[in-house]
C-alpha cells in the first residue's frame, strides 16, 4: 500500500505536465491562426483597394456620357 500514495502523486504530476504542454500547443496553434488570419485580411484588403483605384481610374479615363434630353411634354388642346 505504500506505492500508491507515491503512485497517484507521479500519476497527478504527470497529468499536469500533460495538461501545461497542452496548453501550450492550444495556445501556438491560437496564436498561429490569429497571424494567418490577419495576414490573409490584408491580402484581401490590398486586393480591394487596387480594385476600387482601378475601377476609379477606368471611371476618370471614360468619356462623360452624354446628357440625356428630357422629352418635350405635348401640350393638350384646351378644352371649351
Amino acid at each position: 500500500m505504500a506505492d500508491d500514495p507515491k503512485k497517484a502523486a507521479a500519476n497527478n504530476q504527470f497529468r499536469k505536465l500533460r495538461q501545461a504542454e497542452d496548453g501550450k500547443r492550444a495556445m501556438t496553434e491560437y496564436e498561429n491562426a490569429a497571424i494567418a488570419n490577419r495576414a490573409k485580411t490584408a491580402r484581401l484588403k490590398a486586393l480591394r483597394l487596387a480594385r476600387d483605384a482601378e475601377e476609379a481610374a477606368i471611371a476618370a479615363a471614360a468619356p462623360p456620357a452624354p446628357a440625356k434630353k428630357k422629352a418635350a411634354k405635348k401640350k393638350l388642346p384646351a378644352a371649351g
